[in-house]
């Protein structure tokens, strides 16, 4: 049995968007975000970080740091009693720095790559799934690989919202934060299998 999905976007949706974390002083958790992943487990949602990070590219800090960051946040989240099941970063940027890094790459939201890592990893049902960030890239990834997008207001997604008005195409909901997207999810879910969460492994 296929399994629905969250993409969560990093920066500016689970955590404060620094501009290009560099530090670990610097990562600081939304309040709601660990609960909001914990609900999405419950609801037998898989969930997977998705996050470019083109900071690796342009030289701010190695792809080591970023690693280092996901493992704390890994342990933070088992500590709260929730679970991320896959984290992708793409560590390219067009303006690179790093020659090698400095391509057109198939991960760099909005094109598809990571989603595609998670789909080889996992048995992913993308019509039921859903892409959920603070930038318009994130609804364009959304858009391409299938699934719903929510904007959150969170990070950049007031000023996205301020360019380009609150009818923005791809969006399924603008929410306030992660949290109220969640429970706009799990809503979508229930009244999409009689009035009750879906879990995997279950019939319909």
């Amino acid at each position: 049995m296929k399994s629905p999905a969250v993409f969560l976007d990093r920066d500016g949706t689970m955590v404060h968007d620094t501009g290009y974390l560099s530090r670990l002083e610097e990562l600081r958790w939304y309040p709601y975000t660990i609960d909001a992943i914990r609900l999405l487990n419950r609801a037998g949602f898989l969930v997977f970080v998705t996050t470019n990070q083109g900071g690796v590219g342009l030289g701010f800090y190695p792809e080591s740091f970023v690693l280092q960051v996901h493992e704390i946040m890994h342990e933070a989240l088992a500590a709260g009693g929730a679970h991320v099941h896959g984290w992708f970063y793409c560590p390219h940027h067009p303006r690179a720095t790093i020659e090698a890094l400095r391509l057109d790459c198939d991960c760099r939201k909005p094109n598809t790559g990571m989603i595609r890592q998670a789909q080889a990893k996992f048995d992913i049902d993308i019509s039921r799934s859903f892409v959920v960030g603070d930038k318009i890239t994130d609804l364009g990834l959304a858009y391409a690989a299938g699934a719903q997008g929510v904007l959150v207001r969170t990070g950049h997604g007031e000023a996205e919202i301020a360019r380009l008005g609150s009818d923005i195409p791809g969006a399924a909901l603008i929410a306030d934060n992660l949290m109220e997207a969640t429970a706009w999810m799990l809503d979508q879910t229930v009244a999409a299998h009689g009035g009750r969460v879906f879990r995997p492994g279950e019939s319909e």
